[in-house]
């Protein structure tokens, strides 16, 4: 597989990583161990970047990626990990705002390293921005675990361009973790701007809109409970009818193209440019394969263009997420 860089002083990672959130949280209930032959499969195929946050499934995604890399080699694999997202113990996120402050770096690094059977992380950040927490605060202690060995970069997630260039003059920033799909282009704006002068990479998550660009979802779909698309603007009513038109839309360019609607959609992030790494959130080894075929799909501008015709950014129903959480949120997206 071809790699990528993570920013100008990042790690070397494969074009494609893997995001293991659903493995544990947030999409109903997943197999342990399909979970972990997933994990495998992914390895084994050449992808070295495993995404996950401490706060998947309260700690559990954490340990189920210890255990699947527990008989690998660690210098084979670069891990990156979200921090300080706050739950409750039926599930949901408490209202307070993402816990990273510098004592909470290195207290939920602890319980990190431990889950995950490691001695260091190699991209280390914050979830999300916490507004009465200066972004500086939170950067300098992540570079003090850095001087101490136990953390290798510093990673950001979910923030704006002001706050990059806050965090950057405290300490080299490896990559943005921010959702990049079709559906999703808010970052072109402002945001790549200045991650592309910065020399900083872009980890894209939700490059299938959380299962809408899959070429799968069906408009009677029953949710189980604990799948936060229950919630989620863009999978109800109207605007799940209008945004499945656009996937059928997409559907037809695919067909021409010889590749399948996630194959195409991934295809398309990873056009966007060589500091764009996007996670595919394969919850099966099925999925994982389909996934791991978008490389070969080599789009010209002709093609380009019939995509982004067939899913045009202005023509998507619904907010990525609800009111609240959209609220919270520092991207400018």
């Amino acid at each position: 597989m071809e790699n990528r860089k993570l920013g100008t002083t990042g790690p070397t990672v494969s074009a494609l990583g893997l995001g293991a959130m659903g493995m544990s949280d947030f999409y109903g209930p997943a197999d342990e161990a399909e979970s972990i032959a997933t994990i495998h499969a992914a390895l084994d195929a050449g992808v070295n970047l495993v995404d996950t946050g401490d706060f998947y499934g309260s700690g559990h995604n954490e340990l189920l990626i210890g255990r699947a890399l527990r008989d690998r080699r660690r210098e084979d694999v670069v891990i990156s990990v979200k921090f300080g997202g706050m739950r409750t113990p039926d599930g949901g996120f408490q209202p307070v705002g993402a816990d990273v402050g510098a004592a909470a770096v290195k207290d939920r690094l602890a319980y990190t390293l431990r889950r995950l059977g490691t001695d260091y992380i190699d991209v280390y950040r914050p979830a999300r921005l916490n507004t009465g927490i200066p972004i500086e605060e939170t950067v300098g202690a992540i570079k003090e675990m850095i001087d101490a060995g136990y953390v290798r970069h510093v990673g950001l997630s979910e923030v704006g361009a002001e706050t990059i260039r806050r965090a950057a003059a405290v300490h080299p920033i490896a990559d943005l973790q921010i959702e990049y799909s079709l559906m999703s282009r808010g970052v072109e704006d402002r945001i790549l701007p200045v991650t592309r002068e910065l020399g900083i990479a872009v980890t894209a998550y939700g490059v299938l809109s959380r299962g809408l660009l899959s070429g799968h979802w069906r408009p009677d779909r029953e949710l189980v409970a604990g799948d936060f698309r229950g919630h989620a603007p863009r999978f109800q009513g109207d605007n799940l009818d209008a945004n499945l038109r656009l996937v059928e839309a997409l559907r037809a360019v695919a067909d021409e193209l010889g590749g399948t609607v996630a194959q195409v959609a991934i295809a398309w992030v990873l056009s966007r440019g060589d500091d764009i790494v996007p996670l595919v959130g394969a919850r099966t080894r099925e999925r994982l394969a389909e996934s791991l075929d978008a490389p070969a799909l080599k789009l010209g501008p002709a093609e380009l263009a019939r995509i982004e015709a067939a899913v045009p950014a202005a023509a998507v129903a619904g907010t990525r997420y609800d009111e609240t959480h959209m609220a919270i949120l520092d991207s400018e997206t």
